[in-house]
């Protein structure tokens, strides 16, 4: 599995979403690479991963990404937010916390989900990329930046993205619609075993933010932050907000994991008191101090 290593501190891994790849993240990395050691993933069929021969399945994803990175939180942004979220409840060990963009335990509404993506749009482009790969991407990308205070900018950035390393493969494409028609995690929040932050925009079209403060109120250790004028790649056009909110959860989950591991978040979703006082996240970044971004050590697994 290629995996692109960059930064330096504590590990952070970022998955990224349907017919994209690592790259995407670009603005992001920029952003937390003088914080983290950044381990950006290209997904199974995808990027410098074409040809990796790993399915396209939650489970396989995830064990061929915990044996390619370091134990470390883990980022997935849409798709890749099922992926991680399927690795931190079934191995918290290699998993001690995640963060989930734009990203929910089930995509698709059902009767007891009704915040999920409406299922005609869904198999709307199940049905379209069968007919027309590239007609679908330029749609979904096109609902990835609708709402979007910097539509434009966003719709750009996305479709340099998804033509940067070659033409998606239709066979991973049908693949990933399935994981995302398919997947349903919701199971796994009630227990889930480590902290999560939910990261989600108010404009987002894909995902709905009211299911990830859903998600995020099921989930023991928890807490949900939107993005006022956010659409669904909220790291393109927002990416100082994304990393602020990134860098003051893992600030704050490392410091609960040193000193006992208690519960991150109490049931508002709130920072816990450390050592009698009150860490708010606002306030966490002050525990980064003046870091200076250090040399390039940028490197390839």
């Amino acid at each position: 599995m290629h995996v692109d290593v960059i930064g330096n501190g504590p590990p952070l891994v970022l998955l990224h979403g349907w017919a994209m790849h690592g790259g995407i993240f670009a603005p992001l990395v920029e952003r937390l690479r003088a914080h983290r050691t950044l381990h950006v993933v290209d997904l199974p069929g995808h990027g410098h991963n074409r040809d990796c021969g790993v399915p396209l399945e939650l489970a396989a994803c995830a064990q061929a990404l915990l044996d390619a990175v370091p134990e470390a939180p883990w980022c997935g942004w849409s798709l890749g937010g099922l992926i991680a979220l399927h690795a931190a409840s079934t191995q918290p060990a290699r998993v001690p916390a995640l963060a989930m963009v734009c990203a929910t335990p089930k995509f698709v509404v059902a009767d007891d989900w009704p915040e999920g993506m409406p299922a005609n749009v869904f198999l709307g482009f199940a049905a379209g990329l069968r007919a027309d790969w590239q007609g679908t991407i330029d749609r979904f990308i096109a609902l990835e930046a609708f709402g979007s205070d910097r539509m434009r900018e966003e719709l750009r950035m996305l479709r340099d993205a998804v033509l940067a390393h070659g033409e998606p493969l239709p066979r991973v494409l049908a693949e990933g619609l399935r994981v995302l028609q398919a997947s349903d995690l919701r199971d796994a929040l009630p227990s889930l075993p480590v902290p999560s932050l939910w990261l989600g925009g108010r404009r987002d079209r894909l995902v709905n933010p009211a299911a990830m403060q859903a998600s995020a109120a099921i989930a023991p250790d928890a807490r949900f932050v939107q993005i006022e004028h956010a659409g669904h790649a909220p790291f393109l056009t927002h990416a100082d907000d994304v990393a602020d909110a990134l860098l003051d959860f893992l600030d704050v989950s490392d410091r609960h994991s040193r000193e006992g591991g208690n519960p991150v978040f109490d049931s508002q979703g709130q920072p816990q008191e450390l050592d009698g006082t009150d860490l708010r996240l606002s306030e966490a970044a002050r525990l980064r101090g003046n870091d200076e971004q250090g040399p390039d050590d940028g490197h390839k697994q």
